[in-house]
């Protein structure tokens, strides 16, 4: 995979978008192997957590490759699925960590905004360039920048198309941690392993319940059944925590 490099270090997986020539704009192709990337972290219970990062220094991701034209459906290739624009939804059940530099605009920016952990380069510029350039297709990133950000400032980023710089995105909660360049990837890995520490499978429970009731009225969350959360009761890392506890000591997850 050429435009998308996969490598798994320990229990974390790392997705890097390779096209740095063309500001790492998403084409079919890429689409295809960022789809196949997200079915291996998805399938392979040894992954834990998942880091998306980018060639280069000037972008993170500038959307859609328009260049390279439409998939076989006639829409946009973009992210895998992982935006559900162009094909259906996916459901990354892994913890996902974005790492992003220069450039995340539209889709690019949209990518990101799907990563549960957003760590970003003091260059990064966030923005939602439709409006500005009168080019108007899919809006997905429209709808996740109105729920990830304050209203009027959302608003104001889709209807001027003017960009959000990252120390701005980092005020307004968009953000996790903002480092220097040099040390995005040393920031995002260490975000990695702190994630990796705790249960995996307690990880990916927790990360079920939150994001399939999000928009469900409070009181229906909080009397809703969430069976990843009950099955959990029955695995062996949830023995081991009762014991390393009563034992006092750091538990050794199996994801089992």
């Amino acid at each position: 995979m050429s435009d998308i490099e996969f490598t798994i270090r320990g229990h974390v997986a790392q997705v890097k978008l390779n096209r740095p020539k063309s500001l790492n704009a998403i084409d079919p192709g890429m689409d295809r192997d960022l789809r196949a990337a997200w079915d291996e972290i998805n399938r392979n219970p040894e992954i834990w957590v998942a880091i998306l990062t980018a060639e280069g220094e000037r972008a993170f991701c500038v959307g859609a490759d328009v260049s390279k034209g439409t998939d076989r459906a006639g829409r946009m290739a973009l992210g895998g699925g992982l935006t559900g624009i162009g094909g259906p939804l996916v459901t990354l059940t892994k913890p996902l960590i974005a790492a992003v530099q220069g450039y995340a605009l539209g889709g690019g920016f949209e990518l990101a905004m799907c990563a549960d952990i957003i760590v970003a380069a003091s260059t990064t510029q966030f923005g939602l360039p439709e409006t500005k350039a009168g080019i108007m297709g899919e809006c997905g990133v429209m709808h996740r920048a109105i729920r990830q950000l304050p209203h009027h400032i959302a608003m104001g980023m889709i209807l001027t198309g003017e960009r959000m710089k990252a120390a701005d995105a980092f005020n307004y909660g968009l953000v996790n941690e903002v480092v220097e360049p040099a040390e995005l990837e040393e920031a995002a890995q260490r975000w990695a392993e702190r994630i990796a520490a705790a249960s995996p499978l307690a990880v990916q429970a927790a990360k079920a319940a939150v994001l399939q009731r999000l928009d469900w009225p409070l009181e229906v969350a909080l009397a809703t059944r969430f069976e990843p959360i009950e099955a959990y009761a029955f695995t062996e890392d949830r023995h081991e925590g009762e014991r390393a506890f009563a034992e006092k000591r750091k538990p050794e997850w199996r994801g089992r």
